[in-house]
């Protein structure tokens, strides 16, 4: 398992689960500073000779990038949906010339990278859903959020972190106001890139109406809310998949699912409105959940394993080989050496 920053956890963990349960050995390459996040039972591969020698099948990068210096067969399970913060070509869609297997999340993405593998050729496509998405329909997942059921509803706050996109500076004393009115229950997040000093405003906005927690939490949080406030975020797409209204603040590309607003100051009414459920509304986040994620089963980790059993298989045909791609191989080979302790 390839995780490069801490969002890349839960994602990456309900996989790893599903391999163990058919007796397959799991290890994790993770920078120093996340080693602390692991379990007791996820081992950490401190070096690229640990890793070669495990001899692993595959490698599941919750990434943009993989060093090709690790063994196997290179697998993107994506570290979110398309949110549409960039350019397609320079997002989502981008290819880099690392991965053997694309697996993609649902209708939306599938039909273009099928269209990508077959100008390039050299990897191969099969949809199966998102792993981080299993925990969010299992029907006895355990969560650390106790809320008093008093009848108020659970509002959830996201944001993206990059700066041109986020809500978060300018949502925090409109959030100070309507935690105080009391009316609602809210949980807080952000992305874990965002500043020390963002941090420490949504903390101390803690309080009997509020809670903050990491993100390391968010499925948890999306099974308590009623309502997502969010921005240009993956998140606004995991919540929408349950079928639950989300508003936006001036998202970079408003989509028919979602109550977009103009600013801050208009986010009360609208949560308000989501609240109500709209019949038009409603509809449109059915239709947009069943495009970009129509599997309600908790089973893509089973999925992805199945695929790489394809993969490996040959149930995709002869690929061409990878590009060289020199610069960005060597880049790679030096990142993946400042993961590891030992290089």
């Amino acid at each position: 398992m390839f995780a490069t920053e801490s969002y890349a956890l839960p994602i990456l963990r309900p996989l790893a689960a599903a391999a163990r349960a058919r007796g397959i050995d799991v290890a994790w390459v993770v920078p120093a500073a996340m080693a602390a996040q692991l379990t007791p039972d996820e081992r950490r591969v401190r070096s690229l000779r640990e890793a070669r020698a495990m001899r692993p099948e595959a490698v599941y990068c919750a990434a943009n990038w993989v060093s090709p210096a690790l063994p196997g067969t290179k697998v993107q399970v994506f570290h979110g949906f398309n949110a549409q913060k960039r350019e397609p070509d320079r997002g989502h869609f981008a290819i880099r010339g690392f991965f053997d297997l694309y697996v993609t999340q649902g209708p939306s993405t599938t039909l273009p990278f099928e269209a990508l593998a077959r100008e390039h050729g050299y990897f191969a496509v099969r949809e199966t859903g998102w792993p981080k998405l299993d925990p969010l329909f299992a029907p006895s997942a355990a969560s650390t959020i106790d809320l008093p059921r008093d009848g108020r509803p659970v509002v959830m706050y996201a944001s993206t972190f990059s700066h041109r996109l986020s809500s978060a500076p300018a949502m925090v004393e409109p959030l100070r106001s309507m935690i105080a009115r009391g009316d609602r229950q809210w949980l807080l997040t952000l992305h874990p890139k965002c500043s020390d000093d963002l941090f420490a405003a949504y903390r101390g906005l803690e309080g009997p109406n509020a809670r903050f927690l990491t993100s390391e939490h968010l499925i948890e949080m999306e099974r308590a809310a009623d309502v997502l406030v969010c921005d240009t975020s993956s998140v606004v797409h995991e919540f929408a998949v349950m079928g639950k209204p989300v508003v936006t603040v001036a998202n970079r590309v408003p989509q028919p699912f979602m109550l977009d607003v103009a600013s801050p100051a208009d986010v009360d009414a609208a949560i308000d409105r989501a609240l109500s459920h709209p019949p038009e509304l409603m509809a449109a986040i059915r239709a947009h959940g069943d495009d970009i994620h129509p599997y309600r089963d908790g089973r893509s980790s089973e999925r992805v394993l199945d695929a790489v059993d394809a993969f490996h298989r040959g149930d995709f045909g002869t690929l061409k080989r990878k590009p060289l791609n020199l610069v960005r191989r060597y880049k790679a080979l030096r990142d993946i050496r400042s993961l590891l302790d030992v290089r």
